[in-house]
């Protein structure tokens, strides 16, 4: 099984940058990951919506990109279903039982997602209702999904 992260932007705090290579260790004895950073649009001051939809549908190129038919995709959208950590960690394991190897996170740029990769998901997916920098939210992902892997294997990190 491979997880893979695709994020638009760059992350640039060291904290950020240590928590997630820790999660990243840990996760390696359970499965493969792998993060995929893409460069965000620049946008100009008071982008007009047609700016803010065409910058949007530039980072969707670009994601699309590195995604594959056969990957089962999460797209963390505010709009998604929530999930407690057990039942999270179930959709992980169901995806693999559905013959899925590669499950695929999407985590958008400021703007947010263009509906063609929210069309392309197999499950959109929100962490709530609080806006949370897009950086910081790529830390709460992981440690989200070392969490599942350890629920999965009946540890008590979960407790």
């Amino acid at each position: 099984m491979k997880i893979k992260m695709i994020t638009v932007g760059k992350l640039k705090e060291k904290y950020l940058k240590d928590g997630i290579s820790e999660y990243s260790k840990r996760l390696s004895r359970f499965t493969k990951l792998e993060i995929i950073e893409l460069p965000d649009e620049r946008m100009p001051d008071k982008a007009s919506e047609a700016e803010k939809m065409n910058i949007m549908a530039k980072e969707a190129e670009r994601i699309l990109a590195k995604i594959s038919e056969r990957e089962f995709v999460i797209v963390l959208a505010i709009e998604g279903r929530q999930f407690p950590s057990e039942k999270f960690s179930k959709v992980i394991e169901e995806a693999t039982l559905k013959g899925f190897s590669d499950i695929t996170f999407i985590i958008g740029g400021s703007l947010g997602l263009a509906p063609v990769i929210k069309k392309r998901s197999n499950l959109l997916m929100s962490f709530g209702l609080l806006t949370l920098p897009h950086q910081l939210m790529r830390l709460v992902l992981i440690e989200q999904i070392y969490r599942a892997f350890m629920i999965q294997q009946g540890s008590p990190y979960h407790k």
